[in-house]
């Protein structure tokens, strides 16, 4: 961002996470055999292929090397500043029978804020009392409250975003990717999400550089937050057993 004596400068906050969904993937039917000219003996028809795995119900832990948290904030009128934070987690109760019953809970911590190719002082600015003030408040939550199934393998989740020490309802777009009940290599199950939302920092007590009516001149009230993750959960049940260790 840049202020007027041209040191960038920007606002944010971030925002969470995820979740609710539905569930996995169903069979297909093997073609069928085709008619012989002469007379045969019967053939036994094929067995059905076995159906996928259904992703399990139960509790799912975020798979950070398979997540990312990213936000945008318009600038002076001419461009979408992007950053991310680094250090953030979440943990999912999640229901695949009844995904409105599912449930996510996230924290990120404002300190690990990343910007691409920040001015000297520019993370210790935006991390310190004008902006994200991450030592007074170290912890930016989400916790759901609400999550409605839009779709085939979409959700509406609503929930609690304290930031800045101001809580208040934000909600967020969720689409299901899919999942699987474990694999050998992945003895887990594992499912992926990508969630969109937006909210106004200024409701969050970040007004700081809020361009005036009818102005670009300044960086976005809106914050743009994109999330993708993936969760890992429980074990295969037919996972095989860990070895011993000798005595």
């Amino acid at each position: 961002m840049i202020r007027s004596n041209s040191r960038p400068r920007s606002a944010y906050a971030a925002a969470l996470m995820l979740a609710g969904a539905l569930s996995a993937l169903a069979a297909c039917s093997p073609p069928a055999a085709k008619k012989t000219e002469a007379p045969a003996a019967p053939v036994a028809a094929a067995p059905a292929a076995p159906a996928t795995p259904q992703v399990p119900a139960g509790d799912y832990k975020l798979d950070k090397a398979h997540a990312s948290l990213v936000f945008k904030v318009n600038h002076l009128g001419f461009s979408h500043y992007t950053a991310r934070f680094a250090d953030f987690d979440a943990s999912l109760k999640f229901d695949p029978a009844n995904p409105a019953a599912s449930s996510i809970e996230a924290t990120i911590d404002p300190r690990s804020l990343e910007l691409p190719a920040p001015p000297a002082g520019f993370k210790t600015e935006l991390t310190g009392p004008q902006w994200l003030d991450a030592a007074k408040y170290p912890a930016i939550t989400f916790r759901s409250t609400k999550v409605e199934v839009t779709g085939a393998n979409t959700a509406r989740i609503t929930g609690d975003f304290t930031l800045h020490g101001v809580t208040r309802p934000v909600t967020l777009e969720a689409a299901f990717n899919g999942g699987y009940a474990g694999h050998p290599m992945d003895p887990h199950a594992r499912i992926g999400f990508s969630a969109h939302g937006v909210f106004k920092r200024s409701e969050f007590g970040i007004g700081f550089g809020v361009p005036a009516a009818g102005s670009t001149m300044g960086v976005s009230d809106e914050v743009d937050v994109a999330i993708e993750t993936e969760f890992s959960g429980p074990p295969l049940a037919t996972a095989p057993a860990a070895p011993e260790k000798p005595e």
